[in-house]
């Protein structure tokens, strides 16, 4: 009898964005000729901009030539992308094309990331965080079951609620690994320079290592704001960073993003010597991966052209314009709001004693909006609900003017 990972068991019964799915299909089912607006799952709307389109179309016709055909390409992705990355996202950063790892996007990397780690490695989430951190986490065995309090034993958590300005106090014990995202999803806030740069030398005195979500940092507006980690001194030693084309250039379909990890980040082998994480990640790489498409790659680097910049920056500003036209309208209703300015996420405080999944079918039901429940987050999700301005324009005007009829 072959038997299964028994850590699968301690994860939820439901994924979060499964269980929005679940409930939003059932209101459908009941409603079928209602018109739902979706501002849950932060999923794209606008189309791919002509830069990438253009790109996609002449790797297409490559692929259907024999001498400019492409089969397997390198694990780490091709050099011309990796190249390109280095000099239009890291330039002056120290940061080059090998310490560059192409894949299928974000959400895969940060999944896959901890395999690097020994099982009893010590991790630190913030709460509210993006389900991946800590499920990938409980299904390598670092955990033990969620507890009655929303929390998995073993996994350290870092609440970012309104009482702290949703900037995570630092550990207070050592941990090995710490995962960050900023600009941050789900509240939609950001951490300044500063306030990065604690993080980073508590990483460097208590020999962590900081995996950094940065998917988002193209919807940077604030001057005070790091794009990368590694405008932090020190940082090149301590942290492993991520990004992602999906929101910043509408490819959710086409799947593309890369980790950046340079040879100075280390852990411990066996024997007590330190090993370059960037090694272990090469041979993961080689040993579980292919690649990431030829023609999905030509796209990614179109991004990165003048013409790319210029079109997915005006794809980014009508996504930030939707965020502020929600972060208004909830605003008007007399609550509290973050989010919405710096990042495409509003981060909504429900009134006292209104629960997130409360609020989740009062709005489905009453506006026909569908949203995220903040507590699909963590525990201190609950009291908190958010909504993406990833919807058309269109789309999104119609949601604040029913949010403008909405009551409590």
């Amino acid at each position: 009898m072959a038997t299964v990972n028994p850590y699968y068991a301690n994860l939820p019964g439901s994924y979060l964005f499964a269980e929005i799915a679940r409930r939003v299909k059932d209101y459908a089912a009941s409603h079928p000729d209602n018109r739902l607006i979706r501002l849950g799952i932060g999923d794209v709307t606008q189309p791919l901009v002509p830069a990438v389109v253009s790109a996609l179309e002449k790797a297409v016709r490559e692929q259907a030539d024999a001498a400019t055909f492409m089969g397997y390409g390198p694990e780490q992705g091709y050099a011309f992308l990796r190249e390109t990355v280095a000099a239009s996202c890291y330039a002056g950063l120290g940061i080059g094309a090998d310490d560059i790892f192409i894949s299928d996007g974000a959400k895969c990397d940060i999944g896959n990331f901890q395999e690097l780690f020994a099982e009893d490695a010590r991790v630190a989430i913030t709460d509210p965080v993006y389900p991946v951190y800590a499920d990938s986490n409980v299904m390598a065995g670092r955990t033990g079951k969620l507890g009655d309090d929303g929390r998995f034993q073993g996994l350290v958590y870092l609440p970012c609620t309104a009482a702290n300005g949703f900037v995570p106090d630092l550990p207070k014990e050592r941990v090995d690994i710490i995962y960050l995202c900023y600009p941050n999803n789900p509240t939609g806030t950001v951490l300044t320079k500063a306030q990065l740069s604690e993080w980073v030398k508590y990483a460097r005195e208590n020999d962590s290592v900081i995996f950094f979500d940065a998917a988002y940092e193209a919807f940077i507006t604030s001057d005070d704001v790091p794009h990368s980690i590694y405008e932090i001194e020190g940082a090149r030693d301590v942290a492993v960073e991520f990004r992602s084309y999906s929101k910043s250039a509408g490819f959710t379909g086409l799947r593309c993003g890369f980790a950046v990890v340079p040879p100075g980040v280390t852990g411990v082998g066996p024997d007590g010597a330190r090993v370059p994480l960037r090694e272990m990640w090469n041979r993961r790489q080689t040993t579980k991966y292919n690649g990431c498409p030829y023609i999905v790659q030509r796209a990614a680097e179109a991004v990165h052209t003048p013409d790319g910049q210029k079109q997915c920056r005006a794809v980014i500003d009508i996504y930030l314009k939707n965020a502020a036209r929600i972060r208004e309208a909830f605003l008007g209703l007399g609550l509290t709001v973050a989010g919405g300015v710096d990042a495409p996420y509003v981060w909504v405080a429900l009134p006292d004693g209104m629960g997130s999944w409360d609020f989740f079918d009062a709005l489905l039901t009453r506006a026909e909006i569908v949203g995220t429940p903040g507590a699909g987050f963590g525990p201190s999700g609950e009291g908190y609900f958010r909504l993406t301005g990833f919807g058309s324009p269109a789309r999104t005007e119609e949601a604040v003017e029913r949010l403008g009829k909405f009551t409590m």
